[in-house]
């Protein structure tokens, strides 16, 4: 099985290299690529800094665009989607999800932040299915294309519904250590809350969307 690790990223040339350093040093990765989702910053020059494929949106079309953008470029059958602002990731995290999905006994492997930052441990043990961590077929994923279109930042909601009613083997790994930089942080307390809002309601959308 060929893995393919993709990262969708907007403005996040401060933060993809630690997410890219141990992606591109880990043996269980085939080809790392990179979306930059019409990013104003330098996030494609940072991840060409790491030799990866890249790929450019010529404007912001939201996560789930960019996810798919890169699954359009991926060479293998099974997909690794990281976020790009993690904090705390290493080559043995990586390892750890896709030895997961290659046991055989899930068609999805969502990797769960534990013993890293507070505020991220919380909202992952509450609510586990949004996290962007994950891994699974390329076949599941050409399964839910009808459900995560135009979803943006409500893909991990709809992938999940669909999981569910499809009756998907999902499996839980926990990443000890990893977090992920917080929109306020990024942004502001002003623009990142406004940020936060505005995913907030794609994942109220994306639950109350049609399948």
């Amino acid at each position: 099985m060929k893995v393919s690790a993709i990262i969708p990223a907007f403005n996040e040339a401060e933060r993809i290299a630690a997410v890219l350093a141990p992606l591109t040093s880990s043996p269980a990765v085939d080809e790392v690529i990179v979306v930059d989702d019409g990013s104003t910053d330098a996030t494609s020059a940072e991840a060409e800094r790491f030799g990866v494929r890249l790929v450019r949106l010529p404007e912001n079309r939201g996560k789930a665009a960019a996810m798919a953008a890169g699954v359009e470029e991926a060479r293998g059958d099974v997909l690794l989607f990281l976020d790009a602002d993690l904090t705390g990731l290493t080559p043995s995290h990586i390892a750890t999800m896709v030895d997961a999905y290659r046991a055989g006994d899930a068609d999805v492997v969502i990797g769960v932040f534990c013993d890293g930052r507070l505020g991220t441990d919380l909202s992952q043990r509450i609510a586990g299915f949004l996290s962007g961590q994950r891994v699974m077929s390329r076949a599941h994923w050409e399964r839910a294309r009808g459900a995560v279109e135009d979803t943006e930042f409500g893909i991990e909601t709809a992938l999940t519904r669909l999981a569910l009613k499809e009756g998907w083997r999902t499996k839980k790994v926990m990443l000890s250590g990893v977090s992920h930089i917080r929109k306020e942080e990024k942004r502001g307390f002003w623009l990142g809350f406004t940020d936060r809002m505005a995913m907030y309601w794609d994942v109220v959308r994306s639950f109350f969307r049609k399948l």
